[in-house]
């Protein structure tokens, strides 16, 4: 299956300083990122809140950056800001090139870059001929494989930590070197566990972005968690959620709807 990506930004960064530069505003290792693979990356800011979370792709001797298009305009201009005089060239490539989801084995011909064992990204110029499935179909793929996101409304709501990020360095590298907030991402890391931890629910009702999760005997102060993102099918609605790791299989409310975690761990 093959799904459209409409509300995903494409940017292409090019020119002869673009790896180092991108190397040290990424919290993944652009270093070690081959062609044909997607690289889930981190943009934070210096308290280690992730601003956005960004696909990067290399082709040749550009990289590209697919993001959700709510964000687009934060990160161009946060990156435009620390390029300074690095020959560094950012494009926003949106209408020149469409950004296809593909699911499994179905790739009608394309050359995708692989996010994981099940979804890949293809970047064309042309979609004439290609069979689109609906985009529910792709969320649900993501939240299968438990890949978070980052929108407007949950922009700088978490640390990578709490999207599984650091598990087996899925998305942030702690060898790397420096980048924005890495000094508090690298310290949460040696520190311990992670109190709070990305989880998989359903349940019957209509979820949103951003709508809070809260367990009764949590003492904290705050929500128990979060959506970090979601799909509405025609029984039912998945998502991902942060949530607190001491009470994530106990009773868990949302617009006082009871919540199911599904176990994928």
């Amino acid at each position: 299956m093959i799904t459209q990506l409409k509300n995903r930004t494409l940017i292409r960064l090019s020119g002869k300083d673009v790896q180092p530069f991108l190397q040290g505003q990424f919290s993944n290792d652009i270093n070690a990122l081959e062609e044909g693979v997607v690289q889930i990356n981190a943009y934070c800011q210096h308290q280690g809140k992730i601003i956005a979370l960004v696909w990067v792709m290399k082709k040749s001797d550009d990289f590209y950056v697919s993001l959700p298009s709510d964000l687009a305009d934060v990160v161009t201009k946060r990156l435009s800001m620390f390029k300074m005089m690095s020959d560094v060239v950012i494009t926003d490539v949106s209408d020149e090139i469409t950004q296809l989801g593909l699911l499994e084995g179905d790739r009608q011909g394309l050359s995708p870059f692989k996010l994981n064992a099940q979804q890949s990204i293809a970047l064309v110029s042309d979609v004439s001929g290609i069979n689109f499935s609906n985009g529910e179909v792709w969320e649900q793929a993501c939240i299968a494989n438990e890949v978070p996101e980052v929108f407007l409304v949950t922009s700088e709501k978490f640390v990578p930590q709490m999207l599984n990020l650091d598990i087996d360095e899925v998305g942030v590298s702690f060898t790397k070197g420096c980048y924005p907030g890495q000094e508090v991402v690298a310290r949460l890391h040696y520190l311990g566990k992670s109190k709070r931890r990305m989880r998989a629910f359903e349940c019957n009702e209509k979820v949103a972005v951003g709508d809070a999760l809260i367990v009764t005997g949590s003492t904290s102060t705050k929500a128990s968690g979060m959506v970090v993102r979601c799909v509405k099918l025609d029984s039912k609605s998945l998502c991902l959620a942060t949530v607190e790791v001491a009470y994530e299989d106990d009773e868990i409310t949302l617009n006082n709807v009871q919540l199911t975690r599904i176990h994928n761990d």
